[in-house]
């Protein structure tokens, strides 16, 4: 029977594989929390969008990881099918240190944060691995786990190795006993010490230098030593020496968590890939201002234009508009001083181009078709439970931008039905203007009328909740959410600087001012508008940017306040204003470590392991949003 050669390394090569193939099946849930976001907007190829559940969301380190164990298999792969194999000595290989790692990411507790994160050593920034990325000096951490709480390093040393170590310091014990002369310097240490006991104080200081994020609480460090036995079998065993037991007993004096020998086999946790995730809306809408933009928006509402080529006519403003807006510019600008790329691609061009998109959107999915669809599956064809509510700072904002210049005369007379802004008007007759001229049937969905919170934020003995009739409960991101939103409006806001603004000129003859989307809330400017065609300074509306936040200045005090009310009452946040969530889930990510998978998990709320599927409520569902664009249209005058 022929002995098959390096047998060793035969088996370190099979689990090698197995575990590159685990991790190409690995759903990124077991790792890492996704955030309950349902994405209903649609990315430049007409395509859904994956932006909030894309790789990105996997934890740091994983691809790293998998190209270590790839480039490792390479190697042996080479060797070992080299027909002269049996003749050339063992390979060095990493696998057995790569293959520790992996099951130390298997069995630790969720949500990892990163996997091989390299720790400064002294006030260097962090590093995360990257592909192609050089390695910086620090202290590296296999795998950061449990939110940042847990950290957990491999070593690989072997009896053998330190037993080495051991020799050489009695070498310079032996010759400082033999060197009777004082004045020279010693090589014998001072103290008991040895690489791996440098190795856990480094660690312990790291952890110390680096607590909780909000907190002063250092994580715990366990150390797995995985080749290290401070009781051989064979007490006669050269590799028996009390120093190693010595060392063990130093390290958890520390209070280092010392792990010895590998994880068993039979218990590694078995892995399959992530059950399929469905989420969905709650029966109570939390609308933030950029959804309330897009129900009055004349795109949302307009008919249809039959093909790409008409979506783009709509937009295209007049020769007369332009002629208007180079007058203007004339006005305060020497003809030196005008951009003439205004009047081109990059300027109304480019805005008009933004519409026409909007207009393709609406083409490939209505907004409103897309919310009907989803609220009746959780609901009943007619809608009867479905609410929709909103922020006082909201509704304040949406009506002073569409009541200004910047809305057309429907785009108003929707804003004003959507609240009941006239006492006078009934619930029938509000919902008559609202869906007056609308493509779509009266009453398509229950909007009238919006309800208002009693408050810019909710009590802070809220929790998240679902009405009896729900089914699914609610995430921990629900809190997770609420937390951090709070933590960001207790911070300090930026006002607007009124220094910063840009001045719009008033409207050309039967032309509104440019269309407004509330979907980013950059205070970069005041817009102006004036009402009178005179343009008299005294007449200047001013509707002011909100301010931002100091502790985000990406984010503005009413977004995080829609965003908390949603949050606290356990409703789903619908918005338009894809960049804050963006924000709102690095700020999450950052403060609390992950998105509440572990949480979940200890709770008793995880997936099981034969479900192919789970149903949960989005705490955020994100659209595309739809612009104020009655005033653009090239048809504009004629509509008058």
């Amino acid at each position: 029977m022929p002995v098959t050669p390096h047998a060793d390394l035969q088996v370190l090569r099979d689990q090698l594989r197995k575990i590159y193939n685990a991790m190409a099946t690995f759903g990124s849930s077991q790792l890492a929390a996704k955030p309950p976001i349902l994405d209903s907007s649609v990315d430049q190829s007409g395509d859904a969008s994956e932006e909030f559940h894309s790789h990105q969301d996997v934890v740091h380190g994983l691809r790293a990881l998998q190209d270590a164990v790839r480039r490792d298999l390479d190697v042996l792969d080479k060797f070992l099918n080299d027909p002269t194999c049996a003749l050339a000595p063992a390979l060095s290989t990493n696998a057995p240190y790569l293959i520790s790692v992996w099951n130390e990411v298997l069995h630790a507790p969720p949500p990892i944060v990163t996997i091989g994160r390299t720790f400064p050593e002294g006030d260097q920034t962090a590093h995360i691995p990257r592909r192609g990325s050089r390695k910086p000096p620090g202290i590296k951490v296999d795998v950061v786990a449990d939110g940042g709480r847990q950290w957990i390093r491999v070593n690989t040393t072997k009896n053998s190795r330190l037993l080495a170590e051991f020799r050489e310091m009695d070498s310079y014990m032996t010759e400082s006993d033999d060197d009777d002369d004082d004045s020279r310097p010693s090589l014998a240490p001072k103290e008991f010490d040895n690489s791996i006991l440098r190795a856990g104080r480094s660690l312990v200081q790291a952890a110390r230098r680096n607590p909780l994020p909000g907190t002063t609480t250092s994580p715990s460090v366990t150390l797995r030593l995985t080749r290290l036995d401070p009781s051989p079998s064979d007490p006669r065993s050269r590799e028996n020496d009390g120093r190693i037991s010595q060392t063990i007993d130093m390290l958890r004096d520390m209070g280092i968590n010392v792990e010895l020998g590998e994880r068993d086999p039979a218990l590694l946790p078995q892995v399959s890939p992530a059950p399929v995730r469905r989420l969905e809306p709650t029966v109570r809408l939390n609308l933030d201002l950029s959804m309330l933009i897009a129900l009055v928006s004349d795109i949302t509402h307009s008919p249809l234009p039959a093909s790409p080529a008409e979506a783009d006519m709509r937009y295209v403003p007049s020769a007369q508009y332009r002629e208007w807006k180079r007058r203007r510019l004339e006005m305060c600008k020497t003809p030196e001083e005008i951009d003439e790329s205004l009047f081109g691609e990059n300027g109304v061009g480019k805005h008009s181009r933004a519409l026409a998109n909007q207009a393709l959107q609406e083409m490939g999915r209505g907004l409103l078709h897309e919310l009907r669809d989803r609220l009746a599956a959780v609901s009943n064809s007619q809608l009867d439970s479905v609410e929709f509510w909103t922020t006082p700072e909201a509704r304040d904002r949406c009506l002073r931008i569409v009541l200004s210049k910047i809305g057309g005369p429907n785009e108003k007379r929707r804003a004003a039905a959507l609240f009941l802004s006239s006492p006078e008007t009934s619930v029938s007759e509000a919902e008559d203007r609202y869906w007056q001229g609308s493509r779509y049937p009266r009453a398509f969905l229950p909007l009238i009328p919006i309800h208002v919170f009693p408050s810019a934020v909710p009590p802070v003995d809220l929790e998240p909740s679902l009405p009896g009739g729900e089914a699914h409960a609610l995430t921990p991101f629900f809190k997770l959410l609420a937390k951090t939103t709070r933590d960001v409006l207790a911070q300090d806001t930026v006002p607007h600087c009124p220094n910063a603004r840009v001045t719009q000129a008033p409207p050309a003859p039967g032309h509104r001012p440019s269309s407004i989307s509330a979907s980013s809330d950059t205070p970069a400017a005041t817009i102006q508008h004036n009402p009178n065609a005179s343009g008299g300074p005294e007449d200047d509306e001013e509707i002011a940017r909100a301010a931002t936040m100091k502790a985000n200045p990406r984010l503005t005090a009413h977004t995080v306040q829609s965003m908390l009310w949603g949050a606290a009452r356990g409703w789903t946040t619908l918005t338009a204003n894809k960049s804050s969530v963006k924000a709102i889930l690095r700020d999450i990510r950052a403060s609390q470590g992950g998105y509440g998978w572990g949480q979940q998990a200890s709770a008793g709320g995880g997936v099981r392991e034969d479900e192919a599927a789970v149903t949960e409520k989005a705490a955020i569902w994100v659209v595309d949003p739809r612009s104020l664009a009655e005033g653009m249209r090239s048809d504009y005058m004629s509509s008058r």
